[in-house]
């Protein structure tokens, strides 16, 4: 279950289109998705790590802690549950989108488009009341189920490319190799890549987590940077390159380019089943990650407390609420644009988290509170080193701007943190008192 919440969380929908958002830097997007599988792996290592030399520990709130304090760690976890709840928001809009194309309603009347969209949210809310074994079980089925168009794409492509007439149809991107274009598409990469870190989240709820959590880290990570790598040459390889630059479902138009215009609804069926597993995964984060604020006490206690089934009630409502509030925001078209905006910020708002959690290991070591100087430490310290490279690599191609905004919505965690801890600092003064 640990390893389909970190393939079902990285492959949502965005995977379905970046083939068209890759397609502008032609073969770099070989060499990028590389480094990208590579950074994330190292990533994955670092939380694999952690997880193993810490298995106490409720994830990455705790692991931070360690080695920086709470201040560092709360905004680091600020930004990561922000971008999150945003993701659902868009995750919910994204499948609706899809649904249109079996019910075409939904494309005429905006506001049945945002009750749909609002009711499958609150849908894998009321689902993951029910328990994370429940959720887990979910998790297992939708990840399945949207392993087969990947399979399916996969095996198109091998008969196309691998076929008598291939020369025909193979279309090789005429643009030439540069490190600015590799450093742009890698940066792009990532944002399919993100949930890596997944596994770990629920750590606090993991039976065995320092055997558990690493293995699934590592296996979710190297199958969704294999089936990445995989599907995403095929559309390179078989569309022209502007052609599937300007391509909406550069997945679809594949099928329906080899296959008819059937089998784009197919497809289409498979790209909703995805999103849904990915919302389903996300939730039951988002509501990890808020109870981990609660037991470091950087949120109110009340968040961290669970009902019968295990499942944090208020921590799944507060969620709900604020991916609710940010759905209706884009169905505003006065909102719109801006809500785009945020979108694309998510993919920087995520980098605090893995390159914090990578820092932490290299401070943790040389304060010697992790074991040295066995084979395996020191693979690990290795990887953290390079996963701290990827990370400022990551920083320099998300273009200026965008890192900006992530920097505001991190430091907007800060008055949010100051604030609690002097109304908490107020209540214990005042139990004191009365002792």
């Amino acid at each position: 279950m640990c390893t389909a919440l970190v393939v079902g969380n990285t492959i949502g929908i965005g995977i379905f289109m970046m083939p068209a958002a890759l397609a502008p830097y032609g073969v770099n997007a070989i060499p990028a998705w590389l480094i990208t599988a590579g950074g994330c792996i190292c990533v994955a290592w670092v939380f694999a790590g952690l997880a193993r030399s810490f298995p106490d520990d409720d994830g990455p709130y705790a692991y931070a802690s360690r080695a920086f304090g709470g201040g560092v760690s709360f905004v680091m976890l600020w930004s990561y549950w922000v971008a999150t709840w945003v993701t659902n928001a868009a995750i919910a809009i994204g499948v609706v989108g899809y649904l249109s194309i079996f019910f075409p309603v939904l494309s005429l009347h905006r506001w049945l488009a945002a009750v749909t969209a609002l009711s499958l949210l609150w849908l894998f809310v009321l689902i993951n009341l029910r328990g994370v074994r429940l959720a887990g079980w979910v998790q297992l089925l939708s990840t399945a189920l949207k392993l087969l168009p990947q399979v399916g794409i996969v095996a198109l492509g091998a008969w196309a490319l691998l076929a008598p007439h291939a020369a025909q149809v193979v279309h090789v991107p005429p643009t030439p190799l540069s490190l600015s274009a590799v450093i742009g598409a890698s940066t792009i990469a990532l944002f399919a890549m993100l949930g890596v870190e997944c596994a770990a989240m629920p750590a606090g709820r993991v039976r065995d987590p320092g055997r558990t959590i690493p293995r699934a880290t590592f296996a979710g990570t190297l199958i969704v940077a294999l089936i990445y790598i995989c599907i995403s040459l095929v559309p390179m390889l078989l569309i022209p390159q502007t052609e599937l630059a300007a391509s909406n479902a550069p997945f679809a138009d594949l099928f329906v380019r080899f296959l008819g215009s059937t089998s784009g609804k197919l497809l289409a069926a498979f790209v909703i089943v995805s999103g849904l597993g990915a919302l389903n995964g996300w939730t039951l984060v988002l509501g990890e990650i808020t109870v981990s604020f609660a037991r470091h006490g950087a949120f109110p206690a009340p968040l961290g407390k669970v009902n019968s089934h295990g499942a944090p009630t208020r921590a799944f409502l507060l969620t709900g609420i604020a991916a609710s509030v940010m759905l209706l925001m884009n169905y505003d078209e006065s909102m719109a644009a801006g809500f785009t905006f945020l979108s694309v910020v998510v993919t920087a708002a995520n980098l605090p988290i893995y390159f914090g959690c990578a820092l932490a290991v290299l401070v943790l070591w040389r304060r010697g509170e992790i074991p040295r100087p066995g084979a395996r430490e020191s693979r690990w310290f290795a990887a953290a080193l390079i996963a701290t490279c990827y990370c400022v690599w990551v920083f320099i191609g998300i273009g200026g701007k965008s890192l900006l905004w992530a920097l505001v919505l991190s430091a907007a965690g800060v008055p949010v943190y100051w604030w609690y801890a002097h109304v908490r600092g107020g209540a214990i003064a005042a139990s004191a008192g009365g002792t």
